[in-house]
């Protein structure tokens, strides 16, 4: 418009349309089709001047017969469209509509409608009104927002050579966008919340509130306004002192600041990572935490500073102080002692070892995500690290028996072990014990000797069993039936005979003139 009112004033002044075409840069053509348009309005450029724009545009605007003149046409099809697009952008987000089967259903009643791209851009240009983004304005330290990432990450079990798949819990604080990642076992109750436990222990502080999606192991009931929250979850939003939010069922920009963090995870933690094997949750959480500190430590590309240097500046100090303890949950359950002195913990078919003087005994167990405690009555028997193998066994060797441990020991042993032992009592004794190792084609068909002699130390001590083998050490053979003799008639304290090697003279021996 500016440029038709500048077109009108170069016309009052009598400007011819070559002068137009400089001052205005428009074309010849185009400075002759407004002025024809303006003289045929009747009206003249001082009264088309003091019009406003909307009065204006009609009178320079291409009405339907000069489009026809022009050889232009007017295409009446968007008029059968255009009142549909409200209906067909409800229909759209019901499940199993396609915008194909909506340009169908058009067709029908259209038969000379659109074609299906056309029909898709009218549609798409409607819909693209709904999709207008608002900014929020976060205060510092005002909540957390929490999320699992879709993409999961995994590690090697060395034990089965299986691969688990883990879960990955990830945080953002989105005044600064500081941002937590965990690897959890799963997304179950417990995990969950340990998860987050850590999270506001990497903080260290306590937000007023901590916002997550629908999730069902926060979540019992689904609401806009009033939803309901698990026990676990009440209990812990009331350990910390916080309060628990849930973003709008579907509106996943309600928590935009933790799906933005979930994309900067695979980014700059899961690709990082991408050529990596790991053989433990505990190994792989390493790794994990060790590119979170880089990422937070990372200056902003269009502002100073760094993720880490904001949170610490302005929200660090607004977060309310962590408990003295962590909030666990914990389960309780009962199990009879076995005959193999353990107790089996049903929800992951694993048994923990307790004396086997409770056999047959009714225990009370106490469980958490990372330990295992077994009461008798008010007494803790035994105290063991959660294992989440299935059918597996954790024993401690002081619940045994005397006879198992010595059983277990046994099975223990192997050519290392008497070799190591044999040399903290001495040169001669560990080269006895290697002369008799070396004797038999199956090691373990040496233990037993092995044994015996490393327990003529306790009995004889360090020093005579050291001379006992250095005298054996004179003979072809050695083993511990001789070691043995040389204690008990005390020859170790005699001073070693060294006889010289002889070989007597007599006439059967060939001298090399022989072979000459």
């Amino acid at each position: 418009m500016h440029q038709i009112r500048r077109i009108i004033e170069l016309h009052e002044q009598g400007r011819s349309i070559r002068d137009t075409e400089r001052l205005t840069g428009l074309s010849r053509n185009t400075v002759r089709e407004y002025l024809r348009r303006i003289s045929s309005s009747g009206m003249s450029p001082s009264e088309l001047l003091s019009l406003n724009d909307e009065s204006l545009i009609p009178i320079i605007q291409v009405d339907a017969i000069e489009k026809n003149r022009a050889g232009r046409t007017i295409d009446t099809r968007y008029g059968s469209i255009e009142s549909q697009l409200e209906y067909y952008s409800t229909e759209l987000r019901k499940r199993g509509v396609t915008k194909h089967l909506l340009w169908k259903e058009y067709r029908s009643n259209h038969p000379e409608g659109y074609g299906y791209s056309q029909f898709c851009e009218h549609l798409w240009r409607y819909l693209k009104r709904d999709q207008a983004v608002m900014h929020f304005t976060h205060q510092p330290g005002e909540q957390l927002q929490v999320d699992f990432a879709g993409d999961k990450l995994g590690y090697v079990d060395l034990t089965t050579g299986e691969w688990v798949v883990c879960e990955v819990l990830v945080c953002a604080m989105p005044y600064s966008h500081y941002l937590y990642a965990e690897v959890l076992r799963s997304q179950r109750q417990e995990d969950f919340i340990k998860g987050l436990g850590h999270a506001l222990e990497y903080l260290g502080g306590v937000p007023p509130s901590i916002k997550c999606d629908n999730m069902r192991t926060a979540v019992t009931r689904a609401n806009r306004y009033e939803p309901v929250f698990t026990e676990a979850m009440e209990y812990l939003a009331s350990h910390y002192g916080t309060t628990i939010l849930t973003a709008r069922v579907r509106k996943p920009r309600d928590k935009g600041s933790v799906e933005k963090a979930v994309d900067l995870t695979y980014k700059h933690i899961y690709a990082p990572l991408r050529h990596k094997t790991f053989h433990s949750l505990e190994q792989i959480n390493v790794a994990v935490r060790k590119e979170l500190e880089l990422f937070n430590a990372k200056p902003f590309k269009v502002k100073m500073g760094s993720r880490k240097e904001l949170f610490q500046a302005d929200e660090r100090p607004k977060l309310k102080e962590l408990p003295s303890e962590h909030y666990q949950i914990k389960w309780v359950t009962e199990s009879k002692v076995q005959r193999n002195y353990h107790v089996i913990v049903g929800e992951d078919r694993h048994q923990y070892s307790v004396p086997y003087t409770l056999i047959g005994k009714q225990l009370k167990i106490i469980y958490t995500t990372d330990t295992v405690e077994v009461y008798d009555a008010l007494k803790r028997v035994a105290l063991h690290q959660r294992s989440y193998k299935k059918n597996g066994y954790t024993t401690l060797t002081e619940h045994r028996p005397a006879h198992h441990q010595h059983v277990v020991e046994q099975r223990g042993w192997d050519k290392e072990y008497f070799e190591r032992q044999a040399s903290a009592i001495g040169k001669a004794t560990a080269e006895v014990v290697h002369k008799i190792l070396e004797s038999k084609v199956f090691y373990e068909q040496t233990y037993n000797s092995c044994l015996g002699i490393l327990r003529l130390s306790k009995q004889y001590g360090h020093e005579r069993l050291e001379a006992a083998c250095r005298r054996a050490l004179t003979s072809a053979t050695v083993n511990y039936g001789m070691i043995a003799n040389i204690l008990k008639n005390n020859l170790d304290r005699l001073a070693a005979e060294v006889i010289p090697p002889f070989i007597p003279e007599h006439g059967q021996i060939r001298g090399p003139e022989t072979y000459q």
